[in-house]
């Protein structure tokens, strides 16, 4: 299931990849899949494990067009082992809103993001996570959890502070976002409860059949219910000198 919509990240043969936070893997798969080098950054070793588990398995498939290109980083979003510029494409796909200091992540992925490079950053959309917050405290309130809910006025200036230029939005996941409404309502670490277990079959289902019937739902809902948020962003190519607000963060 993927949330960035690589096409307008603008993703090429060749590029080179950040995927921060990766998580599972799903957008470093896609974009090894593309032909990028791929390298897939989290702060979860076992995680991690299961990254280079699935990416070699694509390798024995057939499924990478270059071999193995890039690998797996154990890494800290907030002191990211790579030199400047060195990334064509960079992905942070519902990674700032569990870190406190989520502007020096920002300062970071925009540090190792090359000159005219692109940029996709993802978050829980606000209206949708508002409601999973009041529906039970453990949802956000544990390690690990989620420690903000953005508007997204407030994540476009954020990624401005930084010298990153809005290229688009988009929202994504309508479908998803009920099941997160029901899993929270009884009580979100109990997934084998009745309705959250049919739904997450559906959401199952209707990943892997895909008919054209839950594409339409899913992209008309979207706009209200839409449970990602997704900006796209550009690095100039020739650097812009800091606002005055963020010099004055800087001192």
């Amino acid at each position: 299931m993927l949330t960035v919509d690589f096409d307008r990240l603008d993703l090429r043969d060749g590029h080179t990849v950040l995927d921060m936070g990766c998580g599972g893997g799903r957008h470093a798969f896609e974009a090894l899949r593309r032909g990028a080098t791929v390298v897939a950054l989290d702060y979860d070793r076992e995680g991690l494990s299961d990254v280079r588990a699935t990416s070699g398995a694509m390798l024995e498939a057939g499924e990478l067009p270059h071999g193995p290109r890039g690998g797996a980083v154990n890494g800290d979003a907030l002191e990211l082992p790579f030199p400047d510029g060195c990334f064509d494409r960079v992905i942070a796909a519902e990674v700032l809103e569990h870190l406190p200091a989520d502007e020096r992540a920002i300062a970071e992925l925009t540090r190792v993001l090359a000159p005219g490079g692109r940029m996709a950053v993802t978050v829980p959309s606000r209206a949708p996570e508002r409601l999973c917050w009041a529906l039970d405290r453990d949802y956000h309130d544990t390690p690990g959890g989620h420690v903000r809910i953005y508007r997204r006025r407030e994540l476009e200036e954020k990624l401005a502070r930084a010298g990153l230029g809005l290229l688009g939005t988009q929202r994504a996941h309508a479908l998803h976002s009920p099941y997160w409404w029901i899993r929270c309502a009884g009580g979100v670490g109990n997934a084998d409860a009745f309705l959250a277990r049919k739904y997450h079959d559906f959401l199952v289902w209707e990943l892997t059949r895909r008919p054209r019937w839950t594409r339409w739902l899913d992209g008309a809902l979207n706009p209200a219910i839409g449970k990602s948020l997704v900006l796209y962003v550009e690095k100039p190519a020739v650097p812009t000198p800091p606002t005055m607000e963020s010099a004055d963060v800087a001192a």
